[in-house]
Order: structure tokens, then C-alpha cells, then sequence
């Protein structure tokens, strides 16, 4: 797999979440950003697994990804980020991503891995980003593909 274009892919897979109304779009990157515009998803950092199959043909990505979201209004803030990171609905990150996963018989992120998968939500919490604060935390995202591409 070649790591920089699946975490493009991911960004690209995240951006069609539905914020509520007034809250304008989802700012994602596939790279952790020198500064964000918030409501922003990202792609940090990764642990990969090498030769989880023989001859080069499987390796396993575990990609740590954030969203981080305006303190301007903590309990708004805070209901937004639930939203985001719950299992479905409009603003459901795990749902917007998983849709990369392709339909039966399909590659995920367009062709870039074999499958993908959000596992859980970690680190609740605030987020000091470039000098801001942010509320927000983290989704994993597990990603296996072919290992000698």
C-alpha cells in the first residue's frame, strides 16, 4: 500500500459527513495540519504490521485519525462531536468512511487497500492544536492491503 494516497483517501471518505445546519462543511486532511478550521477531521499517526501473509501479500495499518471541534459553546460543541461520532447518521464519521469499503467483491479506497474499518473512538477529551484549543478525540481506523505494492 502506499501510505500518503490511503491517507489522502481517508480524508477524501470523511468529507461527505452532513453537519447540522449552520455549521457549514467538515474540513479533512489526509496529514496532521500546522492549523485547522474547525470542525476538522485528520489523519495522524499510524502503526503498521508487516507480512501479515506470506510473501508480501497482506500488511495491517492502524491509523490514529482526529476530530477536533470550536470550544466556542462547550455544549454545543460537545453535541456536535457526538455526533460526529456516533455509529450512524448524517454526521457519523464511521458511517461516511465505511462507505469507502466498496461494495462486494470491491478494493476499499478505491482500489488502494483490500478492506477497512473504524474500530473504536478513544480519547475524549481537549485538544491544544497550534496555540488552540479544541474539543475532540480519536477514531481508529484499521486498514489491511497488499503489502508489495
Amino acid at each position: 500500500m502506499q501510505i500518503s494516497s490511503v491517507r489522502d483517501a481517508i480524508a477524501d471518505a470523511a468529507r461527505p459527513v452532513i453537519l447540522p445546519d449552520g455549521l457549514g462543511k467538515l474540513t479533512c486532511s489526509g496529514y496532521v495540519p500546522d492549523s485547522v478550521i474547525a470542525p476538522h477531521f485528520f489523519v495522524g499517526e499510524y502503526e503498521q504490521d508487516f507480512d501479515k501473509a506470506m510473501g508480501r501479500s497482506l500488511d495491517e495499518l492502524t491509523f490514529t485519525t482526529r476530530v477536533l471541534v470550536s470550544t466556542a459553546d462547550d455544549r454545543a460543541s460537545q453535541r456536535l462531536l457526538d455526533a460526529m461520532l456516533s455509529g450512524s447518521g448524517p454526521a457519523s464519521l464511521k458511517a461516511a468512511i465505511e462507505v469507502a469499503r466498496g461494495g462486494p467483491g470491491e478494493y476499499a479506497l478505491g482500489g488502494l487497500a483490500h478492506d477497512l474499518h473504524v474500530t473504536s473512538v478513544r480519547g475524549y477529551r481537549w485538544y491544544e492544536h497550534a496555540g488552540s484549543n479544541y474539543v475532540g478525540a480519536e477514531l481508529m481506523i484499521k486498514v489491511i492491503g497488499e503489502g508489495s505494492s
